[in-house]
């Protein structure tokens, strides 16, 4: 059997569609797995042993195109994708991503079976038109992971354990752990990673939040403070860090996938909100305090047990206080094991 998976995007989605992978090639071990996923994002799947093969595509340079060089690479693009899905002859499609543009990708593959989810489940209604098995999720799948898991049921596949594969890199760790012992840090000290970035602003923590966090942390939770950040983001990790006196917070270096995997391993408990660091945390097993203003943390929640995701209740960002973030992080950092949704409202 030769499978498809469309997942184009964001890196929290990828993340999230992980287990979907791992579950087809559990269940068809000697199926040929291919991933078609956006060229940035591609990196989060390299060294997946579910896989055999991964397609990048670049829808984002595709819709940029206005130029008439730009457009006709474009359309070479887009030509020879077809050519290259037609000459795998794929079996099965499955449509994660629910929007018109996977949906043609999906079609593109020219799959017999195309599986996605029914129009009450799709974030663009039009994608069923590029499908022709529709699921429903069931209502106990609440959070997307179990949601993406679904959609290999028509397939007759369960999966019998959620498991995210990510790549390692042990001379990345090793860089890492230079980095923290230059700057004070011994390997068991406890150590709160801040992501104060993320990709929309109304999913923003605000920085004069994250400064009196960290200020606490050092004070009243004996925690170290490592501060990351993402393309545009400098701005306001340096905000923080240049915040508080010297030593109170440690502004972390560039990092490209894997380091920041480093990074994520090596943290006691990370802080950020609905983005992708946060979700890579989850999978890497790093417990997590989520922060969830806008969207919802019973959908979008750090995965899995030992979390913690406080949902504003009047869904903004700066309804989250102070407080209730201070007590879930060192609730984790004392070893309290229970996930739980829980409101943070100001103090």
């Amino acid at each position: 059997m030769n499978i498809a998976l469309v997942k184009l995007s964001s890196i929290g989605d990828v993340v999230h569609a992980l287990p979907v992978a791992a579950a087809l090639h559990a269940a068809f071990p000697q199926a040929r797995l291919a991933w078609i996923v956006e060229r940035r994002e591609a990196a989060v799947l390299r060294g997946n042993p579910a896989l055999s093969e991964i397609v990048p595509v670049d829808t984002r340079g595709w819709r940029r195109a206005r130029a008439p060089l730009a457009v006709a690479e474009t359309t070479g693009a887009l030509v020879a994708l077809g050519r290259h899905l037609r000459a795998a002859r794929l079996d099965v499609a499955i449509d994660l991503q629910g929007l018109v543009k996977s949906g043609v990708i999906t079609a593109a593959t020219g799959a017999p079976l195309r599986i996605g989810f029914t129009a009450a489940h799709c974030r663009e209604r039009l994608n069923v038109l590029f499908t022709n098995r529709r699921v429903a999720p069931p209502p106990a799948a609440r959070h997307v992971v179990d949601r993406y898991l679904s959609l290999v049921e028509p397939l007759g596949v369960r999966a019998r354990a959620v498991e995210f594969a990510l790549p390692t890199g042990t001379a990345e760790e090793r860089r890492l752990d230079e980095f923290l012992m230059g700057a004070g840090l011994k390997p068991r000290d406890r150590l709160v990673v801040l992501n104060p970035g993320a990709g929309r602003p109304d999913k923003r923590w605000p920085i004069e939040s994250f400064r009196a966090l960290t200020r606490r942390l050092a004070d009243e939770a004996g925690a170290a403070v490592l501060v990351i950040w993402g393309p545009n983001e400098l701005a306001d990790a340096r905000a923080i860090v240049d915040h508080e006196p010297p030593g109170r917070a440690i502004l972390a270096p560039p990092t490209n996938l894997d380091e920041l995997l480093a990074v994520l391993r090596r943290a006691s408990v990370i802080v950020a909100a609905d983005t992708g660091p946060l979700h890579l945390a989850a999978a890497l097993g790093t417990r997590c305090v989520g922060l969830y203003g806008p969207t919802a943390a019973e959908r979008n929640g750090p995965y899995g047990r030992g979390h913690r995701a406080l949902q504003s209740p009047d869904r903004t960002m700066a309804s989250l206080g102070v407080d209730a973030v201070l007590r879930a992080v060192s609730e984790l950092l004392d070893g309290a094991a229970p996930d739980q949704a829980s409101q943070g409202s100001a103090p």
